[in-house]
């Protein structure tokens, strides 16, 4: 019974945090959802580059169009202005959906509102061949014209030599809350692999060497790591589901990964990071772990990179 009583005591506690948390975050950002996005000057509107093998546009959040070679793949696809009823947008996605090039694969990571948007599959849907989830997220997903597959840890979809892995993140899986106690396995990082060109997109997730390390040993050459920065603060409540710069720097070392760039900050009204924070803290672990600095590409949104050329 103490046992019992000790457990309920601790969840209150963690609920109570987490409540406190999503109140300071309203406060703050507040005056964001009155707010019209900030409009990108001469955005991107044609995205393939002939001589690129691997390009990176970074759209938003967690949001990006990868080139690998003729292919394209599109990251947590969110082109909403609000990503649930009390996030919106602080800046308009990097491209128009109407510039988006034909999509060969589109990849969820997990489920939480920010990361799988059905209003946005609605708006990609004529330019997009498939779909993949996380296999416990496949229940979330409505029928559209595109071929939709759940992949389970550890395996993989493989289409016209474009492969996706799905790996293992520490990441919670669960959509609404009330769902949290089955959602166990609606998360999950992805590794993209073509041409023998390799790219591992993170999603959302804390900081785990151990999983990393896995990833590297089965995954040995990795040409571009997507990893996240943000929201960074309070490391008490974010440390538990979020790496920041800091910890995004480790990750890529434990991946082994040749080239990183940083995304999921300073696009919705979510967190409790002053625009620019994320970035400052990252480049500060740059600096501290001795890191070349054309290893990390620091994007705008609405940026572009070629991390490798023909």
């Amino acid at each position: 019974m103490r046992a019992r009583m000790t457990l309920l005591a601790a969840l209150v506690a963690a609920s109570s945090a987490r409540c406190a948390f999503a109140t300071a975050i309203f406060q703050r950002n507040a005056a964001a959802l009155v707010r019209e996005p900030r409009r990108i000057p001469s955005r991107i509107t044609s995205a393939p580059l002939p001589d690129a093998r691997i390009a990176v546009l970074w759209v938003g959040h967690a949001t990006v169009l990868l080139q690998l070679d003729d292919k394209f793949v599109l990251t947590d696809p969110v082109f909403t202005e609000f990503a649930g009823p009390l996030s919106r947008r602080l800046v308009e996605p990097g491209i128009a959906v109407e510039h988006l090039p034909d999509v060969s694969l589109v990849a969820i990571s997990h489920v939480h509102l920010d990361h799988l948007s059905l209003g946005s599959l609605e708006l990609i849907e004529p330019v997009t061949r498939a779909l993949v989830v996380p296999d416990g997220g496949l229940v979330y997903v409505p029928n559209f014209r595109f071929e939709t597959h759940g992949v389970r840890l550890g395996q993989s979809f493989e289409r016209d030599g474009l492969r996706a892995t799905a790996v293992r993140v520490d990441h919670p899986s669960y959509r609404y809350g009330i769902d949290s106690a089955w959602a166990r396995e609606a998360a999950c990082g992805w590794v993209f692999e073509y041409h023998g060109l390799t790219v591992f997109f993170g999603g959302d997730t804390a900081y785990d060497r151990a999983a990393f390390s896995s990833i590297q040993r089965r995954f040995p050459s990795i040409d571009l790591a997507l990893l996240p920065i943000g929201p960074v603060e309070p490391r008490s409540v974010t440390g538990h589901t979020h790496i920041d710069g800091r910890e995004a720097i480790e990750a890529m070392l434990d991946l082994r990964a040749r080239v990183m760039v940083p995304i999921h900050y300073d696009t919705f009204a979510h967190g409790m990071d002053p625009p620019g924070y994320a970035v400052r803290v990252l480049r500060e672990a740059i600096r501290a772990r001795d890191v070349s600095e054309d290893r990390v590409r620091v994007l705008p949104i609405g940026g572009r990179a070629v991390i490798t050329r023909r």
